[in-house]
């Protein structure tokens, strides 16, 4: 591990922790400052952003007219290779940076970024790489403030299923727990999500036939407060006793167990790992449940409720207000769990609080988050072909059979593939020009099906993949997007999949990074690219946007990996390797090699 240093500017020196350490009288309200502090433009404190997950920042300072001129301010080495997703926090003059497996921690103090203030190392299980889909990648840290009976924390999720409580000011362990059973091919890659006076943890491992489930434990002590199933009986998947009240037509009770043959459900999977959003006036938290398990359509047959799901649930109980199934009986592995935007915007009339989700499957749905009402559903792409549209009253979609993936038959030309049109990237939301702003794959696929029998820890698929390049000849595109009209207002052809996503400023800015390894800005008004960097590896992590001493910063992560660099990662050679990635990124070597860091950017 080093630190390189670049041109900087460098402040007075001041007290490292003076704003960390913030006493509050109950844990709830240590909640309520992350919420200011999130909406202070010195800090960036959750992978998110804030709760709505805008991913967007009022600094302005580097806008179009002097973006061109931004250099490197200093750079630091993790010392790790592989996947590096997720992006760094900045809280109250202190980075803290995670890395992939074996899940790293490093705390520095921005004034003087030669220094390494704390590092924690974990001891993990290695066999969790063993069990780990699509690179042993981590997608970030948590922080909570300081509450009445705990100090400000540092949340850290390890690959072999254990999360860890450290001590924000010196690395100690606070507490731990064990989430995941690796012997049942359960890991954890998800990034912890904090909110009122809980952290909460999905879990990764459908590809394993892990059943999943998302765990709410008690910042203070690592205690379970709640734990709910994405399969399975009422009580365990825990439905309010009102739930979708307002959309009956979505499914309500029983169905958990009924829209499954036999006891299918408990292999079903259903994992949630992607980004979760959290209204604190509702107290209502989102996020979506993943792809069911095996790959293989014709081995579970039923709506295989409620995987692929939209989730709005009671941040106290754990109870579910409303679940939307996107995709009834998925036979792509489209799995639900992207990026969850939270917006209020006019629909029909009348000031809407919004959920913004761009699915695996092609769709960019728009949902009430009161109630889940479906305000809007259309294709990201105009080449998404497996569906014909989204029946707006019923809330499903209208397939076209030729895509269908049932036994003793090979479909071809499927858009998206199973990577989606979208994964696991962090989008941004500007309120000023109420657009989206998405990272996109544009990747197709031809898949053939075969049968398998499940055993315990090991890979349960049941599908051979081979992708390539979409209808437009890119693997990828960047979009700016109205999510209430379903119009676009510019798009940008990538070579490669932009996999990390977005971050949006006032300085009508767009930041993203590329898996051939450049950071870029583009006018976030046109899509006009004004500035790019060369970074030393590929990226599939997401910008982050700070101020510290009078000035901004950008920063990002560097470190190629992921499923879509897990031929370049694993020195892959079979097409259909890596559930098919390999073919699709088959000249990503020739553009960027292993590496990882974060670089930061300035004026």
């Amino acid at each position: 591990m080093r630190i390189s240093k670049f041109a900087r500017h460098v402040g007075t020196t001041t007290t490292l922790m003076s704003g960390i350490l913030l006493a509050l009288s109950q844990p709830a309200q240590a909640n309520k400052e992350l919420d200011k502090m999130s909406r202070q433009n010195t800090n960036w404190v959750m992978q998110t952003k804030d709760y709505g997950s805008t991913h967007y920042s009022e600094l302005y300072d580097i806008n179009i007219t002097n973006v061109k001129n931004l250099k490197p301010a200093w750079s630091f080495s993790t010392g790790v290779l592989n996947g590096h997703e997720g992006g760094p926090l900045v809280v109250d003059g202190i980075m803290y940076v995670h890395t992939p497996y074996p899940n790293n921690v490093f705390a520095i103090d921005l004034n003087n970024p030669d220094k390494i203030l704390w590092e924690f190392k974990p001891k993990q299980n290695p066999a969790a790489r063993a069990v780990a889909c699509c690179d042993v990648v981590n997608r970030g840290l948590a922080y909570a403030p300081q509450g009445k009976d705990y100090p400000a924390t540092i949340f850290l999720n390890q690959l072999d299923g254990h999360i860890v409580a450290l001590n924000a000011k010196t690395g100690d362990v606070l507490w731990k727990m064990e989430n995941s059973d690796i012997a049942m091919g359960s890991t954890l890659t998800v990034a912890p999500f904090v909110a009122e006076d809980k952290v909460i943890v999905g879990t990764s491992g459908a590809e394993l036939g892990v059943r999943g489930y998302a765990t709410a434990y008690n910042i203070k002590d690592g205690k379970q407060a709640w734990r709910v199933f994405a399969t399975g009986p009422d009580e365990d998947i825990k439905l309010s006793k009102d739930f979708n009240k307002a959309n009956p037509h979505y499914g309500q009770f029983g169905l958990g167990l009924k829209t499954w043959e036999g006891d299918a459900w408990k292999i079903g999977g259903g994992t949630n790992w992607g980004w979760y959003a959290y209204d604190p006036d509702l107290r209502m938290l989102y996020y979506g449940s993943g792809n069911p398990a095996p790959w293989n359509e014709t081995m579970r047959p039923g709506d295989n409720k409620w995987t692929m799901t939209i989730w709005g649930r009671d941040i106290d109980s754990g109870e579910a207000k409303f679940g939307y199934q996107k995709t009834p009986h998925d036979e792509w592995d489209y799995a639900g769990v992207n990026y969850m935007g939270l917006s209020e915007q006019m629909v029909n009339g009348k000031m809407t609080k919004l959920l913004t989700h761009p699915d695996r499957n092609g769709l960019v749905y728009t949902l009430n988050r009161e109630n889940g009402d479906l305000v809007n559903a259309f294709k990201i792409d105009n080449t998404v072909n497996w569906v014909k549209h989204v029946d707006l009253k019923t809330g499903l979609p209208v397939r076209d059979p030729e895509y269908s993936t049932h036994m003793d038959h090979e479909a071809k030309g499927i858009c998206p593939s199973a990577m989606g049109y979208h994964n696991q990237g962090i989008e941004s939301y500007d309120p000023t020009k109420q657009l989206f702003f998405m990272g996109v794959n544009h990747i197709c696929m031809d898949w053939e099906p075969f049968m398998l029998p499940y055993r315990a820890g090991q890979f349960f698929v049941g599908a051979t993949l081979n992708m390539y390049p979409g209808p437009k000849g890119t693997l990828g595109q960047v979009k700016a997007m109205n999510a209430v009209t379903g119009e676009f207002e510019w798009e940008v052809q990538e070579k490669f999949a932009v996999w990390g996503g977005t971050t949006a400023t006032a300085g009508d800015l767009v930041f993203y990074g590329t898996l051939d390894g450049y950071i870029k800005a583009l006018n976030s008004r046109t899509g006009e690219e004004l500035w790019k960097f060369k970074l030393p590896s590929g990226v599939i992590g997401h910008p982050i946007t700070y101020k510290h001493d009078g000035k901004q910063y950008v920063a990002i992560y560097y470190g190629v990996g992921g499923w879509p660099g897990v031929g370049l990662v694993f020195d892959l050679k079979d097409p259909t390797a890596g559930l098919g990635a390999v073919g699709a990124f088959k000249e990503l070597a020739h553009y960027t090699q292993m590496g990882g860091g974060v670089m930061v950017f300035s004026l």
